[in-house]
């Protein structure tokens, strides 16, 4: 049973002026794809669900935006540069018919239902950190902190080589190295004091 929330009511009430029609709007879309959608506020925004997140709506000063919960199911890679699956809303125009809106929430709803999961692609390439030489000099003097450097994964590496570049003298720069010598000799990662 479809449910309506009296503060997606204030949200509408409370957006600019061009808002409220393209709000008004996109809710009744949702409703008509989706009878049984149920709304909430969830980030301070008018969610609409059905068995999980189905899509959620917003109003900012100059422009909307409505997006899926899992957008890159239903379009597959898409982005237009501002938060959304349709990019910047200023006038219902903005939007594709209500028939092809219609029809996302319902292929959204579809995919709530077989209980598909919102996927993250991970990229398969292993990242690579470049190492400056002063630090490459230093790992070979040490087979410890070598072996312990070469181990880590690439976000540990990653913060070692940030703190020793991000030194703005070279004596800090020098010290640091030093200090990273020694923890990575005795296995620690560069944050390990807030482990």
């Amino acid at each position: 049973m479809a449910t309506r929330d009296r503060r997606v009511d204030a949200y509408i009430k409370r957006a600019a002026p061009f808002a409220r029609p393209i709000l008004k709007h996109l809710r009744k879309i949702v409703h008509a794809g989706c009878p049984d959608v149920e709304e909430t506020i969830k980030w301070n925004f008018p969610f609409f669900e059905h068995k999980g997140p189905l899509c959620f709506m917003a109003a900012f000063k100059e422009h909307c935006a409505f997006d899926f919960w899992k957008g890159s199911l239903i379009f597959g890679v898409k982005n237009k540069g501002a938060m959304g699956s349709f990019g910047r809303i200023t006038s219902i125009n903005d939007l594709p018919s209500a028939k092809t809106l219609a029809g996302y929430v319902r292929k959204a709803a579809k995919l709530n239902e077989a209980g598909v999961k919102k996927s993250r692609p991970r990229s398969r390439a292993k990242q690579k950190v470049t190492v400056p030489a002063d630090l490459k000099v230093a790992l070979q003097k040490n087979a410890k902190a070598r072996k312990t450097f070469e181990n880590f994964s690439y976000s540990h590496k990653k913060e070692y080589v940030k703190w020793i570049t991000d030194a703005k003298r070279q004596e800090t720069r020098e010290r640091r190295l030093r200090t990273a010598i020694q923890w990575l000799a005795q296995g620690k990662p560069q944050n390990w004091k807030y482990l």
